[in-house]
């Protein structure tokens, strides 16, 4: 079963992740992962802390010659900020550590600071912001390129681009094709595929700097190439848009998630919105008219591109910050400012992308199985000459 778990602080040693479930024989090149960590921290609205990491991951189990052997894979990511907090987060217990402690007295809105001191019965926010942090997701962006590279196996490519900063939204309709080469740009911008779109967005971007504020947005994640077949009809737990749905849900800050074109098909007549089905004799092969399901219906993946937006709301720390109350003196104050961002929708993207990526991969070694990428290859072989002799 392919499996992930992270762990590790925003301002600890490193973030670390393990995987299991992953078929030996799998390419996996270093500067690729890399590039996916790197395209994580890119995008205009970005922080200080993107000054101070350069994100590299040390795969230290799992790999050996460039190849998965099978056994789980452990990875690790070195906070260069550590040295900062070496004394204000230590391990064991030090002589005069209290004093040096970096305390969180004033839960800042819409974080998990004030639920999670009430929670763990802590005294200050600070372990709880340290692990709700999105510093995290640079472990699950390392695991996605893990899944990624054996999606790409199977000719399954996942990416990522921007429809929404603000109030400013793509309206336009957007092909494979134009994610792709927005992919392959060297400098990140807003990852809008529309130029022109984009600059207004940057015009909110610029305005939420201005006045101290933070700007959230809408990134949608494409899955193109997804063979028909994955995911599961018969429980509420094997339904693949479900899983999906939680799989963005679970990136910090989103707080919905839009499968295909949902709200649209919210507000229309189902005349309007159902995607029609249509046989060509030649090609042997069912195709539809559109793809307003996003890929997925009845929780299994049709054939057609999978489609998954996910809705982020502004960042919770501001420069200029909200009502909240002491934990001390429960005194009504300023809330607490850590160094943080004005607008991560783009870097939102990419974690979107490796969380689309692991669940695909979930669901194609669930149908297809195998302990070696040869295995799993025939058996998926097999099943496409089903399918094309349907």
């Amino acid at each position: 079963m392919f499996r992930f778990e992270t762990a590790g602080e925003s301002h600890g040693e490193c973030l670390v992740a393990t995987l299991t479930g992953i078929p030996a024989g799998v390419p996996i090149s270093l500067d690729e992962v890399n590039h996916q960590l790197w395209r994580r921290q890119q995008g205009f609205g970005r922080g200080g802390r993107m000054k101070i990491e350069t994100d590299k991951a040390e795969i230290v189990a799992g790999v050996r010659h460039s190849r998965t052997i099978g056994s789980p894979i452990a990875i690790l990511i070195r906070n260069a900020d550590w040295k900062n907090w070496t004394e204000a987060l230590p391990v064991e217990e030090i002589e005069g550590a209290e004093d040096k402690k970096k305390p969180v007295k004033r839960p800042r809105p819409g974080h998990a600071d004030l639920a999670g001191v009430i929670k763990y019965n802590f005294s200050d926010a600070r372990y709880i912001l340290e692990r709700a942090s999105a510093r995290e997701t640079t472990a699950r962006v390392a695991v996605g390129a893990i899944a990624k590279a054996l999606l790409k196996e199977f000719g399954i490519e996942v990416l990522s681009h921007v429809i929404g900063v603000g109030s400013v939204r793509l309206e336009r309709p957007v092909q494979w094709e134009e994610i792709k080469q927005l992919s392959e740009k060297k400098e990140v911008l807003l990852n809008c595929v529309d130029p022109d779109v984009e600059q207004e967005m940057k015009k909110v971007v610029d305005e939420a700097y201005r006045t101290g504020d933070t700007v959230g947005g809408i990134f949608e994640v494409v899955a193109h190439n997804v063979p028909v077949g994955l995911g599961s009809h018969i429980t509420w737990d094997s339904r693949l848009d479900g899983r999906l749905a939680q799989a963005i849900v679970s990136i910090q800050a989103v707080k919905g998630v839009e499968v295909g074109f949902a709200e649209e098909g919210a507000t229309s007549f189902g005349s309007k919105v159902q995607d029609t089905i249509h046989y060509d004799r030649q090609q042997r092969a069912f195709h539809r008219g559109s793809n307003h399901a996003g890929g997925l219906e009845g929780g299994i993946t049709n054939g057609q591109d999978v489609m998954v937006r996910g809705f982020l709301k502004p960042i919770s720390t501001l420069r200029r910050p909200l009502e909240s109350v002491d934990l001390e003196t429960r005194e009504p104050a300023l809330a607490a400012y850590e160094r943080s961002d004005v607008c991560v929708v783009p870097a939102a993207g990419v974690v979107g992308e490796a969380m689309v990526a692991i669940v695909l991969a979930q669901a194609l070694l669930e149908k297809f199985g195998g302990d070696s990428l040869e295995e799993t290859r025939r058996n998926f072989k097999g099943y496409l000459e089903q399918v094309k002799n349907y």
